[in-house]
């Protein structure tokens, strides 16, 4: 898988893109022979689109050009280049998480948090894609972390306790929706569902696993692929894992007692 990694643009003109500074490219120009007008959001949208079609290692700027119908060298005059524009679509798509305040209890909000994220990835595959060790710095991106710390704050956690909080959750999340896209992806990339890959293999390594050297994982893998119809199953390793986050987070608080 393709990895990008955010923060990796020109730190001034990304952070000009990022809060829409007045300065070159930051307002839209009439493009001739009747084409739309020319803007950074609308660049931006344009790559999204890319991205959630053919992820990131097909996405260039001749791709969104093309996709706007205009000359590659126009887009320049809006963004500087491919790393300054991820950085961009990460932020405008951040921009579509939470639009609701904070509800119920801490743990119905982390929650409702960790759904969110989830439906983000896929929505968005393409994220996934993107190192964001160092995030970008947009007005989306902090308005993402203020709601999520929202979520934690005034029930006895210390700041780095509530930075922490958000930063396991959201790691969940991310490698959820990880194995989860790898899973999706694998009947298109080796002609195989999960079931017809289990019902080929299933049988062929009874006949040659000695149960009794291996009596457990026989019991346990038997069982899991029969309940998922494979060895494996996203939504339902999403679903148990979020609820042990959350069960381990609850230990920490109830300790504050």
């Amino acid at each position: 898988m393709t990895t990008e990694y955010s923060g990796q643009g020109d730190p001034a003109r990304s952070l000009a893109l990022l809060w829409r500074t007045p300065g070159k490219g930051s307002t839209s120009r009439a493009s001739r022979k009747g084409r739309p007008e020319l803007s950074v959001d609308l660049i931006v949208r344009a790559a999204i689109e890319a991205g959630d079609a053919d992820g990131l290692a097909a996405l260039s700027m001749r791709r969104v050009a093309e996709r706007l119908g205009v000359g590659t060298m126009s887009l320049y005059t809006y963004v500087p280049g491919k790393a300054e524009l991820i950085d961009v679509m990460l932020d405008t798509v951040f921009g579509d998480l939470y639009t609701a305040g904070p509800a119920g209890g801490w743990r119905d909000r982390l929650e409702s948090i960790a759904r969110q994220q989830w439906a983000l990835y896929q929505r968005h595959p393409w994220i996934l894609q993107v190192a964001t060790s160092r995030p970008p710095l947009g007005p989306n991106a902090m308005a993402k972390y203020e709601f999520e710390l929202a979520a934690v704050d005034g029930i006895g956690l210390t700041d780095l306790e509530m930075d922490s909080i958000v930063t396991l959750v959201s790691g969940y999340v991310h490698g959820a929706a990880r194995g989860a896209m790898e899973a999706s992806r694998a009947p298109q990339e080796t002609g195989m569902t999960d079931e017809q890959w289990w019902q080929t293999y299933g049988p062929l390594l009874n006949t040659l696993v000695d149960h009794t050297r291996f009596p457990i994982a026989a019991r346990v893998g038997t069982a899991a692929g029969e309940a998922h119809g494979g060895a494996y199953n996203p939504d339902h390793a999403f679903e148990f894992g979020l609820a042990r986050v959350l069960d381990g987070i609850e230990k920490l608080i109830a300790g504050r007692g």
